[in-house]
């Protein structure tokens, strides 16, 4: 049940709210109650909540007075902390997708992975209208086992170098070989695949990411990559490119050289780059969550264990600890918990000491999966999984969902958290009772999240409920900015299961 909250006292608020944070036309809400939106009343499939803790771990529900009061929080819903009408939505792109990554460049140009299924290779299409129609890019080169473009397409995956607006498009062959093309304009067109040779059986689970770098020969950049290679005792395994990606180092430990065979864990989340030269890795250390930083453009690394205290799910994601740099280089990371939970901790020192952890699902949520993270601007963070909820169908449970959950001020004492669901509980994007906690459908390993330069983020999913495994794309229609001023983006056209393709 969703409750209408009254201002309380441990809400601290401004004498006049015009003059704290601007016009109410700006923010859409209005003197007499925080949580009342003059754009309409809070959709069912959007929750405002603050995060659960170590010693309480379920959601605090920020519009019931009583739950708050219960949890005994001092709260400041001010500043960046301040909650903005959000609804959320996706629109299907009419490909099929298998563990989908999405990338999104200055031009405002969305593209997501299309698996394309073995005889043809993987494609990535392209949307230049914010999700409304979607176009196959390719690339379309020639099909066969010298060139890259194979018809054994084992993890499709795309990353966007943000320091030169480009299209990266990385992909691994028969557990054997990785291949990186990119493209300058937009997918226009695409250089030839250049091999990326690895040293150990099998190469899996390939991410990429880039970073300034001083000794870069083109672009200003370094690329670094990071693999599994199926030895959690071996553990990743990674290597950079100083010109564009064309060429590559050797692999070489992807963890202190001081822990060689003692690793727990050889699979890993995406690889990710900060613009002061950092890149960070997550995955377990052998005593919790952990991230993994290199200063050095991938040369060396350090160990980051992120806590003791909230463990990793025992399941298909034990691996998963997703990472991501802000603009500021905090780094923040996300993973799910044996309580099947996601849960988010927050780093200002570049990794080496970590926030208390905080469980960040929506009220209502009982289990969850696929977890995956991005920043904006400083402590302004979306944080993606897919859920399970029981509140929307008490009898049969709801089906899963995608998610977002999204912080304007992630270092705030007590953090507001706005979380969406991308569809409605009547329309499912997976029924099966474990979807969690298995290769589940279009979702493979993982899925993805990114914000555009508006500051509104995205994120990759795929709609198997009907068998079809649709890539879809989920974003909010309005919500706040997560990169420049704190404002209410523009509305985007209501999506959903009309927009199937499929």
């Amino acid at each position: 049940m969703r409750y209408v909250a009254i201002l309380i006292t441990s809400i601290v608020l401004c004498s006049t709210l015009t003059g704290c944070f601007g016009s109410k036309s700006d923010i859409g809400m209005s003197e007499e109650n925080i949580f009342v939106f003059t754009e309409g009343e809070i959709p069912i499939t959007t929750w405002y909540h603050y995060a659960g803790s170590t010693i309480n771990p379920r959601a605090v529900d920020a519009t019931n007075p009583v739950e708050v009061k219960n949890a005994n929080l001092s709260v400041n819903l001010t500043g960046m902390n301040i909650p903005y009408f959000t609804s959320g939505t996706y629109y299907g792109t009419g490909w099929d997708t298998f563990e989908p990554t999405l990338g999104i460049t200055s031009s405002g140009a969305i593209f997501f992975t299309n698996y394309n299924g073995l005889g043809d290779g993987t494609h990535i299409i392209r949307s230049r209208d914010q999700g409304q129609t979607w176009e196959d890019v390719g690339p379309f080169n020639q099909i066969d086992d010298d060139s890259g473009q194979t018809p054994n397409s084992n993890d499709p995956y795309l990353y966007v170098d943000k320091f030169n607006d480009k299209l990266v498009k990385f992909d691994m062959h028969a557990l054997a070989a990785m291949f990186v093309e990119y493209s300058d304009d937009d997918g226009e067109s695409w250089s030839a695949p250049f091999p990326v040779e690895g040293y150990y059986a099998p190469q899996d689970h390939q991410s990429i990411a880039s970073v300034p770098h001083e000794n870069a020969i083109i672009g200003e950049v370094v690329y670094v990559y990071c693999i599994n290679t199926g030895s959690p005792a071996l553990g990743a395994q990674c290597s950079r490119s100083l010109d564009g990606g064309h060429t590559w180092d050797a692999q070489q430990l992807g963890y202190p050289t001081e822990s060689f065979g003692n690793q727990c864990s050889g699979l890993h989340g995406h690889v990710a780059g900060g613009s002061d030269g950092s890149i960070y890795r997550g995955n377990p250390s052998c005593e919790g969550p952990a991230v993994y930083a290199s200063h050095d453009g991938g040369y060396t690394w350090s160990e980051n264990t992120i806590t003791t205290e909230v463990g990793m799910q025992q399941g298909w994601h034990s691996h998963e600890v997703a990472v991501a740099v802000d603009e500021s280089g905090n780094v923040h990371a996300t993973w799910i918990s044996t309580d099947m939970m996601p849960w988010y901790s927050y780093s200002r020192d570049r990794g080496e000491t970590w926030s208390a952890p905080m469980m960040v699902a929506a009220p209502g949520v009982n289990e969850t999966g696929f977890p995956t993270i991005f920043a904006g601007d400083s402590g302004k963070v979306v944080i993606g999984y897919i859920g399970e909820s029981f509140d929307w169908n008490e009898s049969t449970g709801g089906g899963w969902s995608g998610y977002m959950a999204i912080m304007t001020d992630a270092f705030g004492e007590v953090p507001l958290i706005t979380s969406v669901a991308v569809n409605l509980p009547t329309d499912p994007l997976d029924i099966l009772p474990d979807c969690g906690n298995i290769r589940c459908g279009g979702f493979g390993d993982f899925i993805d999240v990114e914000i555009d330069d508006e500051g509104r983020p995205w994120i990759a999913l795929a709609h198997n409920a009907a068998g079809n495994e649709e890539a879809i794309i989920g974003t909010i229609i309005t919500g706040p900015a997560l990169y420049g001023d704190i404002l209410q983006l523009p509305f985007l056209p209501e999506g959903g299961n009309s927009t199937l393709k499929m």
